[in-house]
């Protein structure tokens, strides 16, 4: 199966948090959209790799996305490496994803820039035919995606351009609160964390809203990309 867009994610909730609204309005309008996460989140706080796992199926159900696979890398000590591009490589070539979205460049968690980079070099590298690669028996053919855009996370990052999500925020939410053992539930016993707390969920609709109100819209999100972005017409632009 071929992927319009491949949006990768250092941790499960990852992808949710930052782009889930451009993930359910492009899916929407018919692309096809997958998820990978790089890990399964084992070192979190609250919850667990198990309960993260059903969290996130729960969300990939949620969005409508066409398949979301873990490669199971460990949490906070995967590196960018050589046998973790080629990991990534693979992935890359059997869904020959157009775009590619993934984590901040730079970020509060050690694991986003890290993944950032991963990403993006793994998309790079995917393209050069002397790179052998393997999958389910079969040698794979090189595949470049035609963009690499990073989503912005904790901190607030100046966009490159922004998407407008104005009719997607509430299945936005919906696919945030999937992930019940990791954001704020006053009946929880687990630790407070800094994405456990009420107003850390209020900003999930608060910080879409401010990027839309750049814009003139109710809601968006912004990715900064890795060189400049083109159109074929200045009405491209809204």
């Amino acid at each position: 199966m071929k992927l319009d867009i491949l949006a990768v994610g250092a941790h499960p909730d990852d992808v949710e948090l930052s782009c889930a609204g451009t993930i359910a309005k492009e899916v929407d309008r018919g692309k096809k959209v997958g998820i990978l996460d790089l890990t399964r989140g084992e070192l979190g706080t609250r919850g667990t790799a198990e309960i993260r796992d059903r969290e996130a199926r729960d969300a990939a159900q949620v969005l409508g996305v066409r398949m979301r696979h873990n490669l199971e890398f460990s949490d906070a000590f995967f590196e960018n490496n050589t046998s973790h591009k080629l990991e990534v490589i693979k992935i890359i070539r059997k869904y020959k994803p157009e775009i590619v979205l993934c984590n901040a460049i730079d970020d509060r968690h050690i694991d986003h820039g890290k993944a950032a980079k991963l990403v993006s070099d793994a998309c790079f590298l995917s393209g050069l035919r002397k790179i052998e690669t393997i999958m389910d028996g079969n040698k794979q053919p090189a595949w470049r995606p035609k963009h690499v855009f990073h989503y912005i996370q904790w901190k607030n990052l100046e966009p490159d351009f922004v998407v407008d999500i104005s009719g997607y925020i509430d299945k936005k939410v919906e696919a945030v609160k999937a992930y019940r053992s990791q954001f704020f539930d006053e009946n929880s016993k687990e630790p407070e964390t800094p994405i456990s707390s009420s107003n850390f969920l209020d900003s999930i609709s608060y910080r879409a809203r401010d990027l839309g109100r750049l814009i003139n819209t109710e809601y968006a999100e912004g990715f900064t990309a890795e060189r400049h972005v083109a159109v074929d017409s200045v009405f491209d632009l809204i």
